[in-house]
């Protein structure tokens, strides 16, 4: 090992909202440094959806740190238990998931994870090799390991209790199937958010029950999202993805509400910390400490140089009122959904030409809110005022959603 086990736990604590026991994960690394062999450190993540967003790809970054640390990564993943749905944060039971929807998933998620985590160097492990295998009476003997009252000891099944929710017995088992997975791979670490901590310390009992060395847990803080209240999460629409273009990630990193910009700073960028203390001073305008959270993230993902692009498609948008030189999204309106030659519904060039919203509800909601837009020119944008009545259009006119997403229509 070539860094010091103190500046090794110098950058192990930057962002990590527990270090369960940290006495302990200093006297691994000692030992690591003086025999120089790697400590083994374990994530696990089910691919439940096909993208990862900036909040969930925290401990990956926590990862790729240790594998600059010289420590082995063990990457998890949770094929098998996916099937079941993580109950960690959840107020309710998880729809379940096909095998064939968790590999359809999978197969994205790699890519992504492999633009974090030196994916040559990391241990790649599917859970099923070893669940898919188990008889009956092997999960009976494992379950014996741990009792009822342990499981429900959780906040997650103790409210759902309370507030007479189900919860499934397939629920019960899950803490106990991730905890397996440390004891199969003999992890010296796992990463998670402090929603996982429950998980990780059963790993943690297990492996002490089985005569294993018990891992430590390393976790971080469940970042907000957007709307500055609930966990980021692509349902809730309140999301930065890792794959966003570098304009768009941009822009909505200009959004992150004040509150939460140390956060975003040390979590979601690689700025040092002294440089993040003077953004985060009084001597620092909030709108350039903004800027450069946005250019750190979208460098942290794309590289400097799309990131100083973005910089200036950005001031070009918003600052001088422009319509964006790049990545202006182009679309034809469809003959059957023109009425007179050049009426349209709002709702049909929402969803099914721009694609802009999932839903006929989610249009008619962003409408009312007076988030559309329509104009030949940023002077010319005048905002839809009803969800219901045609507009009208003409060839090359601009629908612009919230402050990012611009589309030219085109007419047949």
């Amino acid at each position: 090992m070539e860094q010091s086990v103190d500046t090794q736990m110098e950058r192990i604590r930057r962002g990590a909202a527990d270090i369960v026991p940290e006495e302990e994960l200093r006297e691994r690394l000692e030992e690591s440094v003086k025999n120089d062999e790697p400590l083994r450190v374990k994530l696990g993540l089910d691919p439940t959806a096909p993208d990862i967003h900036v909040g969930n790809a925290l401990p990956l970054h926590k990862m790729r740190m240790f594998q600059d640390l010289g420590h082995h990564a063990v990457f998890i993943v949770g094929d098998f238990t996916a099937t079941i749905g993580d109950p960690s944060g959840q107020n309710e039971m998880r729809p379940q998931l096909s095998p064939e929807e968790v590999m359809d998933n999978a197969s994205t998620y790699l890519d992504q994870v492999g633009n974090i985590v030196d994916m040559d160097e990391a241990e790649i492990i599917r859970n099923s090799q070893w669940f898919g295998e188990m008889k009956v009476e092997e999960i009976l003997s494992l379950a014996a390991r741990i009792t009822v009252s342990q499981c429900i000891e959780r906040d997650d099944f103790r409210k759902r209790l309370d507030r007479d929710q189900p919860v499934g017995l397939h629920e019960l088992f899950y803490p106990l199937l991730q905890a397996y997975d440390s004891v199969m791979v003999e992890s010296d670490i796992e990463l998670g958010g402090t929603d996982q901590i429950f998980n990780i310390l059963m790993g943690r009992e297990l492996q002490r029950q089985m005569d294993q060395q018990p891992q430590i847990a390393v976790t971080n803080p469940l970042l907000e999202g957007l709307d500055g209240t609930e966990k980021m999460s692509k349902s809730k629409g309140n999301y930065i993805g890792i794959l966003d273009e570098p304009a768009d990630m941009f822009g909505k990193a200009m959004s992150v509400p004040d509150r939460l910009m140390e956060k975003y700073l040390i979590l979601a960028t690689d700025l040092p910390m002294d440089r993040i203390e003077e953004l985060t001073s009084e001597d620092t305008h909030p709108r350039d400490a903004k800027a450069e959270l946005a250019r750190a993230m979208v460098a942290r993902y794309h590289g400097e140089e799309a990131a100083k692009e973005a910089a200036k498609e950005f001031d070009r948008v918003f600052r001088e009122k422009k319509i964006p030189e790049e990545n202006i999204d182009e679309a034809t309106v469809p003959d059957e959904m023109l009425e007179d030659g050049n009426l349209a519904s709002p709702l049909d060039l929402l969803t099914e030409v721009t694609g802009y919203c999932d839903s006929r509800s989610q249009a008619r909601r962003l409408v009312k809110q007076g988030g559309v837009s329509l104009g030949m020119d940023p002077d010319s944008f005048a905002k839809l005022e009803s969800a219901t009545d045609d507009v009208e259009l003409q060839d090359g006119i601009i629908l612009k959603k919230g402050k990012r997403h611009f589309c030219r229509l085109h007419l047949p």
